[in-house]
């Protein structure tokens, strides 16, 4: 026995008697000082559940979710933590994102099973999030923060003075929103090559859908260079991948499936984009035809729309706007909810009326502990609570105090805007569609979707959609994505 194995084990020995001890990763083999146990792991998972059912919604598609169950609990089975009871679920965001937490739940938006061509490339990525289970990187790196922050701190969607409003989130939802660190998502990577192919999919195409999320990012302007990163760069990773698959068939002779024209049938009429009965901004307004309101939303604000709450926030980050459904059977008990869950202390509060609807103006401060509400940073808030059509809604304006008073005019017309919506155009839309179509002739992409009526403004999302360049070769008889009603 060396001394540095004997330094091991004490440490390890140690922190079994403060935390709670050393545990075998899984996946490497090796001894890890791990706060969270498997039982914990899995009782987070069944907590956080709610919380993101309640947050996205489940896309309703009993056929896609079979598929997705049947591939993922054959994956599970030959993963390294068999005895997990995996569970799949398709969440109804149009965001392009896959994620997993504790205990065994894995999550794929109806936006990136838009965005796979064929079963291989979902297959690849199941792999990878399985992966993030079977390697226990969720517990790991909590322990990592723990160890840096001495908390356990959850994430913000649009900006850190809404995370001072936003602390009811439970722990397990604060784990769908730890960063992986690149470390763990190149294990993940190379998991899901490993996973993927153990159950008969070629890899090669989980490597070529890393190329379809970097379009997709440099399309939107989310490019960020890889040393700023916690996740590998998508380019980096659609050549690592590529070496990884090419190294694993090598040394395992098999035939390898990719199953395009399959998968292409089974999200026949698969929702895509902003599905307009859960409300999309058009035009400066905010329009929720499922609720029949409508409200104003500030020119060049960044915005995500839940099925629980609405989020927007100026580009500079100094200032945002929450709205949701508030708690309570009448206006007082909703503000008085309020108040308490989020600690506020109270200076202005005022019965009024918006747009004939009946409401309470309020503003307030909420302080952090230990300090004092003249505090410089202290987020001020302006609420404005809406009885209407049998629910009370809120509006929150959240600025730091020194951006506060800049924020209230806006925070005011966003409020006072809130008003019944009764434009049949908004109130009937009905949302883009997947459409599979079979190319008529032999030409390029590009001409295969002119032919099938799609407009020019759309071409260069498509070509994203199909994983294809608009010049690349489509032959007669090819199956291929369009979008329509």
């Amino acid at each position: 026995m060396t001394i540095k194995y004997q330094s091991h084990i004490l440490a390890c020995v140690l922190a079994a008697g403060v935390f709670s001890g050393c545990s075998k990763n899984p996946v490497t083999g090796k001894n890890e000082i791990i706060f969270m146990s498997p039982e914990k792991e899995k009782a987070l998972g069944a907590e956080s559940h709610p919380s993101v059912v309640a947050s996205m919604g489940l896309y309703d598609d009993k056929n896609l979710t079979a598929f997705i169950n049947e591939k993922g609990k054959a994956m599970g089975k030959i993963s390294h933590r068999p005895d997990v009871n995996y569970q799949f679920f398709i969440v109804d965001s149009p965001v392009v994102n896959a994620f997993a937490v504790p205990g065994g739940y894995v999550y794929f938006t109806r936006g990136i099973m838009a965005h796979f061509n064929n079963e291989a490339e979902f297959a690849g990525v199941l792999g990878h999030e399985i992966g993030h289970i079977a390697a226990r990187h969720s517990a790991s790196q909590q322990t990592k923060q723990v160890f840096t922050q001495g908390v356990l701190l959850a994430g913000s969607v649009l900006s850190p003075t809404f995370r001072s409003v936003s602390e009811q989130a439970s722990q397990g939802l604060g784990l769908l929103l730890l960063k992986y660190g690149r470390d763990h998502e190149t294990q993940s990577d190379e998991l899901g090559v490993e996973y993927s192919s153990k159950i008969g999919y070629d890899a090669n195409e989980m490597a070529d859908f890393f190329g379809t999320l970097k379009r997709i990012s440099e399309k939107s302007g989310q490019t960020i260079p890889t040393f700023q990163s916690t996740h590998p760069d998508p380019g980096n990773r659609q050549v690592k991948v590529k070496q990884l698959a090419t190294s694993y068939q090598s040394s395992h002779q098999a035939k390898y499936d990719v199953n395009r024209d399959v998968y292409l049938r089974r999200i026949e009429g698969l929702i895509y984009g902003v599905d307009p009965k859960q409300g999309f901004v058009e035009g400066g307004q905010f329009y929720h035809p499922g609720l029949k309101f409508q409200f104003p939303v500030p020119s060049d604000w960044q915005t995500e729309n839940t099925p629980a709450q609405f989020q927007m926030a100026s580009k500079d980050g100094k200032a945002m706007m929450l709205f949701t459904i508030a708690e309570g059977k009448t206006l007082d008990e909703a503000a008085q909810t309020i108040i308490k869950n989020y600690g506020l202390q109270v200076s202005e509060n005022n019965k009024t009326t918006i747009n004939g609807n009946p409401a309470i103006a309020m503003i307030a401060k909420q302080v952090a502990q230990g300090q004092t509400a003249a505090a410089a940073n202290a987020a001020q808030i302006a609420s404005w609570l809406i009885q209407y059509n049998g629910s009370i809604y809120v509006i929150h304006g959240v600025a730091a105090s020194t951006d506060f008073g800049a924020n209230l005019n806006k925070f005011k017309s966003v409020a006072q805007g809130f008003k019944s919506l009764t434009d049949a155009s908004k109130l009937n839309r009905e949302p883009d569609r997947i459409r599979i179509k079979t190319a008529q002739n032999d030409g390029t992409l590009r001409d295969a979707l002119k032919s099938a009526n799609m407009p020019d403004s759309k071409l260069e999302d498509l070509a994203i959609l199909n994983g294809m360049a608009l010049t690349d070769k489509v032959t007669k008889g090819m199956l291929f994505k369009t979008l329509g009603k």
